[in-house]
């Protein structure tokens, strides 16, 4: 039998076959279309843990199934549950993509498709990291518990609640999470808090019909018209988020924290170079990485009324819609935030409109402690796997479940994240860096090691 090292590198080649296969299932999770291949992806999974002989369920739900593995328990150890998801976000536009998105395609070192990065890559390193260890030592040191679900891209819904039900199951120390990404090329870190999120629909109605614009226009309210204007006095030129008790809440940063973003090597010049823009631009009195990682966000993501196809249509649109986010920070509450937005929302909706709000998925921001022996760990399991020491990091990203995890399984987390932020993900051509995937494999394998040194 191999040793774990000669294991991992003996395996590279078979690691990247079983990441192709995954990332072959066109498993998205918000579009019925695709309901079938969700639960494919779902057995795949499963199968991996069967395959070493770990205790297996795909677990139905209301919506995609749960996979929960376990291996078998080890006394006196501490045991750790890995959290990922194996559902993708849909590839359109799908013009944009060089290769096609369920096509797993090497270019240039990294490995192309949907759901690459996000999070079939992430996730499978800490199955193959697991798998090292029993097929070369035989079993883990200590008990690793594995749930990966199917609905992360749509919330979560089925998650909160099979938490909630089943604590002693999912009873644990810490939870490993890989779904964010490094600080950049080369620089590893541990990501110790996210934003929270509260996702909005809004609808505004006018007229019974699409009126001709010459005929109507000036004498009826235009429904796209109202919509920018109402949207557009939620955020001012400073950054400045006008809701009504929007920021009473907001856990500030400390001195320290704005300490150690500003000692990270952030290279504003290349960061905008890379986005293909010339000015950053956000809240005012705050640096990019504060405002990205730390401060709170409103951001339209998606807009539609009126004529859109090619050439010229003059219309008064009878409907205007948009679909629109804020990105929340500790102490910021999702549902009092939605309150406070409806309440705004329906002072300014002016005569002549039908305004419907809708409030979609929320969760709050999370900060962990960066004292915890897990972040220690996870130091030393890094820096060995990687060979460079990560730094601590926040993530402007949600991972709604983690506040679920800390609160019902009293649970420490560590976010460890393999990917990088120029890796398209929810966009076309997105990838996964093949020597972080290795990488991120062996600091997994590990990790477990690392933690097994821990007193409980």
């Amino acid at each position: 039998m191999p040793d774990l090292k000669t294991f991992l590198e003996e395996n590279r080649e078979a690691f990247v076959e079983s990441l192709k296969e995954l990332l072959r299932i066109p498993s998205v999770s918000t579009d019925s279309r695709h309901k079938g291949d969700v639960k494919t992806a779902a057995e795949w999974v499963a199968d991996r843990f069967r395959e070493l002989k770990f205790e297996t369920q795909v677990i139905p739900t209301e919506g995609h199934p749960i996979v929960f593995a376990q291996s078998p328990p080890v006394p006196g150890k501490p045991v750790a549950l890995v959290y990922g998801h194996y559902d993708v976000q849909p590839p359109e536009p799908l013009e944009l993509w060089t290769t096609p998105p369920f096509e797993p395609t090497v270019r240039d070192g990294n490995i192309v498709a949907r759901g690459a990065t996000d999070d079939k890559g992430q996730m499978l390193t800490h199955v193959l990291g697991a798998m090292a260890w029993m097929k070369s030592v035989g079993e883990l040191p200590i008990q690793v518990k594995f749930l990966i679900e199917g609905e992360e891209e749509i919330g979560s819904a089925s998650l909160g609640p099979f938490i909630e039900q089943n604590k002693e199951l999912l009873a644990n120390d810490v939870v490993v999470i890989s779904d964010c990404s490094q600080f950049g090329p080369g620089q590893p870190a541990i990501t110790y808090g996210l934003k929270g999120i509260a996702y909005f629909e809004l609808k505004l109605t006018g007229p019974n019909r699409d009126l001709h614009s010459g005929t109507f226009g000036g004498s009826v309210r235009n429904p796209a018209n109202t919509l920018c204007s109402m949207l557009g006095s939620l955020v001012d030129e400073h950054g400045w988020i006008h809701i009504p008790g929007f920021y009473d809440d907001v856990k500030p940063l400390t001195g320290d924290e704005r300490e150690n973003f500003a000692e990270l090597p952030f290279d504003e010049e290349s960061f905008k170079k890379q986005l293909g823009i010339d000015a950053v631009h956000g809240e005012e009195g705050y640096t990019t990485l504060e405002r990205r990682w730390a401060r709170p966000t409103l951001d339209i993501n998606g807009l539609t009324s009126g004529y859109q196809g090619e050439g010229a249509k003059t219309v008064l649109p009878g409907v205007a819609s948009a679909k629109f986010s804020c990105r929340l920070v500790p102490d910021q509450c999702p549902d009092k935030i939605a309150d406070a937005l409806r309440e705004h929302l329906t002072k300014i909706c002016p005569p002549g409109m039908k305004m419907e709000l809708t409030a979609h998925h929320g969760s709050p921001g999370f900060v962990v402690s960066t004292d915890s022996p897990y972040i220690q760990a996870a130091k030393d399991a890094i820096e060995q796997g990687f060979g460079n020491a990560p730094v601590l990091i926040r993530e402007g990203g949600s991972i709604p479940i983690v506040a679920n995890f800390a609160e019902q399984l009293k649970s420490d987390v560590l976010l460890l994240g393999w990917g990088l932020d120029d890796d398209n993900t929810h966009s076309p051509n997105e990838k996964f860096n093949l020597g972080d995937f290795q990488r991120g494999i062996e600091a997994s394998a590990l990790l477990w090691a690392e933690i097994a040194k821990i007193t409980k």
